[in-house]
């Protein structure tokens, strides 16, 4: 007799089959069905594993991100083997955290997080948390083009203790509005967001409408917004934190449009000035002296310039992970002449500024 069960028997059937004994007047109640029903335990809405919300009783809370006003996308220095230079990472954090900057996005795009491993990515977050989170905030990158892989993220980071997360809209496979909105609910409920705007590295704008809808949910901090000072001011205007996503319009989005303040790129270099045109009250000559600098690094798509000008400052290692290179020889040049007019003193590390050659960086395709 086989073992395999049919459990659409009825127990008349299983009375033939296995010779079981049972009262005759259940016999007479059998009747064959063949609708189930799905157990109502099994039914849990947004349910998100590993944890909740109300799990964490120690986290940041959103006010808290709201009055951060000079956050650093921070870069991610390698070894000549493409593993991280936790030493150089750590020495260039401390630079920040000396220079008022209050808190880090970590594995961003500045931060090459998209040329990670998951297993990379979670092990810095983690990192920055451990050496520094008493001191400064915290806030990990989760965004992907993945709903799945963004709640993932989300959770993984703030189980490691993460502030805050940063969210894009999913990018290259790009969604409705409709389906924008779904991917932000799908994540905000599991903690302190920054919803970042990029259009230029998405392909896709979050419009106005759909941050005024998301904006509601109480764990949105504010957003980093990249769509230019017009953009920001009508949000300002609507009562949301914003951050500029720009260097090159920070100045104009704090003291003009009334910004929170700036993510910046910039910061990793000269801290110092930057938390002076956040902090210090209006000073258009510093921003017009900044602007060489801030037109230098984004000459070629963020972090190339970033990683060149680290590199030649002797704040890291010439190493780069491909597809990024370093800026060619003349703007390397250039660059030795923008921290002369700027003043050495100004840029984080110690050493003399020098002009590296081609031969002095180390290209990686295998990592």
């Amino acid at each position: 007799m086989s073992l395999m069960v049919d459990h659409s028997l009825c127990a008349r059937e299983l009375v033939s089959a296995f010779g079981l004994q049972i009262r005759r007047t259940s016999l007479s109640k059998c009747k064959r069905s063949f609708r189930w029903d799905s157990p109502k335990a099994a039914i849990i809405s947004n349910f998100h594993l590993p944890m909740h919300n109300h799990e964490f009783k120690t986290r940041t809370s959103v006010e808290d991100i709201k009055r951060l006003r000079l956050i650093s996308a921070i870069k991610t220095p390698y070894l000549p083997d493409g593993k991280f230079d936790l030493v150089a990472y750590d020495s260039l954090i401390q630079m920040q955290i000396a220079n008022g900057v209050e808190g880090v996005v970590v594995g961003g795009t500045t931060g090459e997080g998209h040329l990670m491993s998951w297993d990379e990515h979670i092990m810095l977050i983690a990192h920055t948390i451990t050496c520094f989170g008493s001191i400064l905030k915290v806030i990990g990158n989760a965004g992907r083009n993945s709903t799945r892989e963004a709640i993932h993220a989300a959770e993984q980071g703030f189980a490691v203790g993460m502030d805050a997360a940063l969210h894009i809209n999913p990018y290259y496979g790009k969604t409705s509005m409709q389906g924008l909105l779904f991917h932000f609910e799908s994540v905000l409920p599991i903690g302190p967001t920054i919803i970042y705007n990029v259009p230029s590295r998405t392909g896709q704008d979050i419009p106005p409408p759909v941050i005024y809808s998301i904006a509601e949910n109480p764990n949105v901090a504010g957003v980093k917004e990249c769509m230019g000072i017009d953009r920001i001011k009508d949000y300002v205007a609507h009562g949301l934190t914003i951050w500029s996503g720009n260097d090159d319009q920070c100045y104009d989005a704090r003291w003009v449009t009334g910004t929170t303040g700036v993510i910046s790129v910039a910061s990793n270099i000269v801290p110092r000035l930057m938390h002076e045109l956040m902090f210090k009250g209006e000073n258009p000559s510093l921003s017009t002296k900044l602007k060489p600098l801030f037109d230098w690094l984004f000459s070629e798509p963020n972090p190339i310039g970033l990683n060149t000008a680290l590199a030649q400052l002797g704040v890291i290692r010439p190493i780069f992970r491909l597809p990024y290179v370093p800026l060619p020889f003349e703007k390397r040049v250039n660059f030795v002449k923008i921290v002369e007019t700027i003043g050495r003193e100004n840029f984080v590390g110690e050493k003399d500024v020098q002009v590296l050659e081609d031969d002095d960086f180390i290209l990686l395709s295998r990592y």
